[in-house]
């Protein structure tokens, strides 16, 4: 039966308990966090707690139910008969006497408020029933929190019961001192008990269900604390001191925001989500990140006219929270023995810097449950044959188109697509296949170039045999069908992270050999060979470039604007076949992803290892950190290393062993003056050495280490002190004094340990201009600054830097 009662926080039911897969690991994952510690089972294995909740369903004297609000799992509900089993024989008991436990599941962003709806939604059931006089509990005595909440729901304590595993606290409800108490007179029923078999609505689920009350809340919070804490690292804004140690506010208009907050090295500010309070002229209102933004605005610069369109991004990113918190439910303690793309689906932060990080402007609502990455649900891609002299191919060396097709589509298919043009009348000899995003067949090319589809310059072929998954980038997609197959990256007419997601044909004609010289380049270090550091190259690029809108660009009436970068497509190589036996691959971004009861996966993977947390530190920072810098100080060659780029490989052991770099060919750069093959002059872009160290100052340091050290401070298992001091030795083995041939450019090595660098900030980036935040032909030119940071890198006197410095004064 299921039971629904109106709160404060929304609407909380109650319903029995299913010991299905998903929702023992969610168990598990509640009772192994320290905040459950008063319930026993932090040491049982998932099986061990499915067996214990199967034991207590299976018991006529004990009752288990699944507490949700707004359709959110939340918590457990256990009644019980106490003349039976727990306090049989140990208490005066009383007709109508009813035992009860709850658990308030642990949660990355607590939100004030549930533990009370939880409580008043209990008691609220349990009185609903006429059997019910009087509800016993019995908490371990040391569990103070749990005794105010008590006394708030009207329970008297008795005294002290001594039992075979704790001193309990034992309490009385009746439901006279329940209605009358500060919880009690908050709550009601609102339905009468449902049938668990009760038909579900017409199709399941509507697909805006994510768009519910506490999932929202707790998403506008997440991103309110996040806004507070990069916008604040940028310097848009500056809080001011609170009214304890470590309390902070801020001040704009009639709004007041306060909050906890500690304050890292680089100026990371770790925000307390659950202190975060907010006023509007001086009544206290819930957190609201489009409100935060409005009454802001003034102080990060957005200009009038794109406003709005920013807000539509932060709506948009609050709507991929809520639906990952409805849907994507996936434990750390999972998390750590899944694959590649179990992993890539249950990410839930677009980006550890970006405020507006999950924007997707253009995908509708059954879009997101076909085509983002936490849908987790497989796509079949659209091939489109493009007329040969109307469009390019390129491929790495040693790739000729055939093999490329053979590999990537298979001999039946291609036979397939051949016998669909022959049916035409075409020659399959006048064409070459173009992969397609489905959403971009259906809104762009179906529409935007019908002309050219009318003319037979491009041709429908149908759909691919494979299935994929799209990635976090929602435009790259990875064959689950054959995991060996290359990924797919597709152009992709939607706005995201200050881009349209579109790929230019004219810019990726020398992608693959840009790929080509990066591939020997890194094979011909030595350095790099020990690392076992390697890349995933970009092997083909096809782009059509027949349509009305590249031959008015060539004929001057109009820019290369979106509409020349919408039909093209690249293949990169797969990590699979680079595998080993034992090893599992996830993305750099994961590492820095802490699940909805707040378990960060880097620690989880750090425990089960059994290594030190710095030893298990230096592994991921040579593997991932030693080849940036080596790349840079010997050879003038910078990457794009943030989280998604990097795909981290680890042993049966939980130890990084390597890395895997991605997204060469649009994101490397050549600092220097060094000699480059013909054709890839492109990539060339010279700097001065403070500049060029930014690859790994801002990168690096500041756009993934800074997370990184925030989640292992805050999880106790590593100071930020400690994760600097070993980064900066990491760094300094590149010195030379090994006797390694290759030369470290003393410049930059002198720039990279300087005592301060330059405050490259991404937010700045994409509140100029939130359609196009950089100018891809000069990329250096478009970083915006806010002064300069102290170098963690650098050594004092007194030691390693990393010590930080901050300024505080009122208001924004």
């Amino acid at each position: 039966m299921t039971h629904i009662v109106s709160t404060p926080a929304g609407l909380v039911s109650l319903s029995p308990l299913t010991t299905d897969t998903d929702t023992v690991r969610t168990l598990h994952a509640w009772l192994s966090h320290p905040g459950s510690e008063y319930w026993g089972m932090r040491g049982l294995t998932p099986d061990q707690v499915g067996s214990v909740f199967a034991d207590w369903q299976n018991c006529p004297h004990r009752q288990v139910h699944i507490v949700r609000i707004d359709g959110l799992r939340v918590g457990l509900a256990v009644f019980y008969d106490p003349a039976e089993i727990e306090l049989d024989g140990r208490y005066p008991h009383r007709d109508g006497d009813l035992g009860m436990h709850l658990l308030v599941a642990p949660s990355r962003t607590p939100v004030p408020g549930t533990t009370a709806a939880v409580m008043g939604a209990i008691c609220e059931t349990a009185f609903d029933t006429p059997r019910a006089r009087r509800i016993v509990v019995e908490p371990d005595a040391r569990n103070t929190a749990v005794h105010r909440l008590n006394t708030r729901a009207g329970f008297r304590e008795d005294g002290l019961l001594e039992l075979a595993d704790k001193t309990a606290l034992l309490s009385f409800c009746t439901a006279e001192d329940f209605r009358v108490s500060e919880i009690g007179r908050s709550v009601r029923t609102v339905s009468t008990p449902l049938s668990p078999t009760s038909s579900p609505p017409p199709g399941g689920a509507p697909a805006h269900a994510h768009l519910s009350g506490h999932a929202m809340r707790r998403a506008h919070r997440h991103l309110c604390a996040k806004a507070l804490a990069e916008f604040s690292h940028e310097r848009l804004i500056t809080p001011g001191p609170g009214a304890g140690p470590g309390s902070y506010e801020v001040r704009a208009g009639d709004e007041r925001w306060t909050f906890r907050a500690r304050v890292l090295p680089l100026e990371h500010w770790v925000v307390d989500e659950g202190s975060l309070r907010r006023e509007v002229c001086g009544d206290p209102v819930e957190p609201d990140a489009q409100a935060l933004i409005t009454a802001i605005a003034p102080a990060l610069g957005i200009p009038e006219s794109l406003v709005g369109v920013y807000l539509e991004e932060i709506a948009a990113t609050l709507g991929s929270a809520a639906f990952c918190l409805h849907h994507r439910d996936r434990p750390a303690q999972v998390l750590a023995g899944a694959d590649l793309q179990e992993v890539e689906a249950a990410m839930t932060e677009g980006h550890p810097g970006f405020v507006a990080n999950n924007g997707r402007i253009g995908l509708g609502l059954a879009d997101r449950h076909h085509y983002t990455p936490e849908a987790s649900a497989t796509v079949r891609l659209v091939w489109l044959a493009v007329r040969r002299e109307l469009s390019h191919l390129a491929t790495v060396s040693g790739l000729d188109e055939d093999d490329l097709y053979r590999r990537e589509f298979g001999r039946e298919a291609l036979e397939e697509c051949g016998d669909t043009l022959r049916a035409l009348g075409l020659d399959p000899g006048g064409y070459r296949l173009l992969p397609v995003h489905p959403w971009q067949w259906e809104h762009k090319i179906a529409v935007a170039f019908g002309p050219d589809l009318a003319r037979r310059d491009l041709v429908y072929l149908g759909e691919s045999r494979s299935e994929y998954r799209p990635q976090q980038s929602v435009r790259t997609f990875f064959d689950v069908t054959r995991p060996e197959r290359g990924y797919v990256k597709t152009a992709l007419a939607v706005q995201n992270m200050g881009f349209t997601r579109g790929l230019s044909p004219k810019y990726m004609r020398d992608t693959p050999a840009v790929n080509d010289w990066v591939a020997g380049l890194v094979a011909g270090d030595p350095v790099l060979r020990a690392l076992d550091f390697g890349i995933l190259r970009e092997v083909a690029a096809v782009g059509y470039t027949g349509d009305a809108y590249h031959r008015a660009a060539e004929y001057g009436v109009s820019d290369e604007g979106p509409h020349t970068k919408m039909i093209a497509a690249l293949w990169r190589e797969s990590p699979v076949p680079r595998l080993a036996e034992g090893e599992r691959a996830f993305t750099l971004a994961s590492l820095l992803h802490v699940d909805l009861h707040g378990r960060p996966l880097v620690v989880e993977h750090l425990e089960r290892s059994g290594s030190v947390a710095r030893t298990w530190l230096r592994a991921l920072l040579d593997a991932y950190v030693l080849p940036v810098a080596r790349c840079l100080l010997t050879h003038g060659l910078v990457f794009m290393p943030h989280g998604e780029n990097v795909i981290v490989v680890i042993g049966p052991d939980h130890l990084p062993r390597r890395v895997l770099f991605k997204d060469i060919g649009e994101e490397v750069a050549v600092v220097t003056d060094r000699p480059l093959p013909e054709g890839i002059d492109r990539i060339r872009h010279i700097v001065d050495a403070e500049t060029a160290v930014l690859s790994i100052h801002t990168d690096v340091m500041d756009g993934v280490l800074r997370h990184l050290a925030a989640i292992c401070d805050d999880a106790g298992v590593l100071p930020a002190s400690e994760f600097w001091d070993e980064t900066r030795r990491c760094l300094q083995t590149l010195d030379g004094s090994d006797g390694d041939p290759g030369e470290v450019d003393e410049s930059m090595w002198q720039a990279l340990f300087a005592p301060r660098f330059r405050h490259s900030c991404l937010n700045r980036l994409q509140l100029r201009d939130t359609r196009q935040m950089v100018d891809l032909t000069d990329q250096a030119g478009s970083l915006q600054f806010a002064g300069t940071l102290v170098n963690p890198l650098a050594q004092s006197p007194t030691g390693p830097a990393g010590r930080h410095e901050r300024v505080v004064t009122s208001g924004i």
